[in-house]
């Protein structure tokens, strides 16, 4: 035991050491916390360049129906065909030219947005459902229905479904399907990539050792299994403490860009002493229809949401299950590792490792959809899926059951393909000069004490 703590020392502190771990520990979880940031400056920015659009009606139908918005503003030009303004539009003061075809309403493809830029995905939306609308205004009018505009405001009607989480007890619990699949989403792809990044270090960390022949002065004081054992565990430990510090500096740096670009209104709460005061004067709640500006209690119901999240459960199963997707896949880049010479020799041993890992990204969109369906169930058993398709199904809830079960699979395959590592091992690391099969190696695991 004291030769494997002597291992894990050693890989410890000479990868922590390095000047490349310091700088990706420092670097990335500024790029991540940049990246957040930076898209919720995005989207909080608009475009504010005022645009005019000329209209080209020749079903003459929708002058007036399209409604301009703050810095979108539509024309409707009478004394021009569309071929003539075309060539012109730049220099009349126009962004592009709208042309509706007399045939509109009954061919799908009969508006047209000519544009020497590319159009915004804004405002071919605004253009799309304005000329649906007024379309479907038209050939409701055809049927001469009294009051039809007044009917058709009155049955304007907006419906938004809330997800109420109602545990045994009887306590409910506001949840969002979005938020959970959007933690589902990161989390497995997280998974992948530290399963497949710090696994593949296993494997360089091996073959270099071999290529330097300081495998062969440590094999004669330690057994390559403790070696092996050392090895994986040893990065293990070094792949903890940079996530710990990912997830520190990440959160500490994305709370701060994102105080600084968000501007907390600072009369919120005498917005909202005001309205209570104003409610409670005798007669004001039956006369005057006062509510809680909508900001608030979208802001308030996004934060109940988030109390809600099981965040001991999902982080302690993403741990969990990171580091038994790790040690799993490990064994067998270590595997790998000590059959070759060189790292590019590796890449046809390593396919059938990366297959399932593959594999799982792909049902892991399936799990996003169905959680509780048979090929997300049956994929978070199978160990070599588990630690990203278990992880998918986390913030949706899993049975306690599922994941003793899940986990306990988990272990015993690692354990089991630790030992068969351990065989290809201690017979490949001392072997140069060939390039071997998985045939091969299987006889190594046959091969007696």
């Amino acid at each position: 035991m004291n030769k494997i703590l002597l291992i894990i020392e050693r890989e410890f502190l000479t990868r922590v050491k390095k000047k490349s771990f310091i700088i990706m520990t420092v670097l990335t979880p500024i790029l991540f916390a940049g990246i957040m940031v930076a898209s919720i400056y995005l989207s909080m920015s608009t475009d504010t360049e005022l645009k005019s659009i000329a209209v080209v009606d020749d079903s003459q139908l929708f002058e007036g129906k399209i409604p301009d918005t703050e810095y979108t503003k539509f024309q409707f030009i009478h004394d021009k065909k569309v071929d003539d303004l075309k060539t012109t539009y730049q220099q009349d003061g126009y962004y592009a030219v709208l042309y509706i075809s007399h045939i509109i309403a009954s061919s799908p493809d009969g508006a047209i947005l000519y544009s020497e830029k590319q159009p915004s995905m804004d405002i071919t939306q605004h253009i799309e459902g304005a000329i649906k609308k007024e379309i479907e205004t038209q050939k409701l009018m055809s049927y001469n229905i009294d009051n039809l505009p007044q009917i058709l405001e009155s049955i304007k009607t907006k419906v938004n479904v809330r997800t109420i989480k109602w545990t045994k007890d009887g306590e409910e619990k506001e949840s969002s399907t979005l938020l959970a699949m959007g933690f589902a989403y990161i989390l497995s792809f997280i998974i992948y990539m530290l399963i497949f990044l710090f696994g593949s270090q296993v494997m360089r960390g091996v073959i270099e050792e071999k290529n330097n022949r300081i495998v062969e002065v440590i094999v004669s004081s330690v057994k390559p299994f403790q070696l092996m054992l050392g090895k994986i565990i040893g990065i293990a430990s070094v792949s903890m403490l940079q996530i710990f510090v990912w997830i520190v500096l990440t959160f500490g740096l994305f709370t701060v860009g994102s105080s600084l670009l968000i501007d907390k209104p600072t009369d919120a709460n005498q917005t909202q002493e005001v309205v209570t005061n104003l409610m409670e004067q005798p007669g004001m709640a039956q006369a005057l229809p006062i509510t809680v500006p909508t900001e608030q209690s979208e802001q308030a119901k996004f934060m109940s949401m988030l109390s809600n999240i099981n965040f001991p459960l999902i982080i302690g199963g993403f741990v969990f299950f990171f580091l038994g997707g790790y040690l799993l896949y490990a064994a067998m880049f270590a595997a790998v590792g000590s059959a070759v010479d060189n790292e590019a020799d590796s890449q046809q041993l390593v396919t059938p490792i990366t297959i399932p890992l593959i594999l799982a990204l792909l049902v892991m969109a399936s799990g996003l959809k169905a959680p509780d369906g048979p090929l997300a169930f049956w994929f978070s058993m199978i160990p070599f899926t588990s630690p990203i398709v278990m992880v998918t199904r986390l913030p949706y809830g899993v049975p306690t059951w599922q994941l003793i079960t899940s986990g306990a699979i988990l272990i015993a395959t690692f354990l089991l393909f630790t030992w068969l590592a351990a065989k290809i091992y201690r017979t490949g690391i001392l072997l140069y000069g060939k390039k071997y099969t998985w045939k091969e190696m299987w006889k190594w695991i046959r091969y007696s004490n």
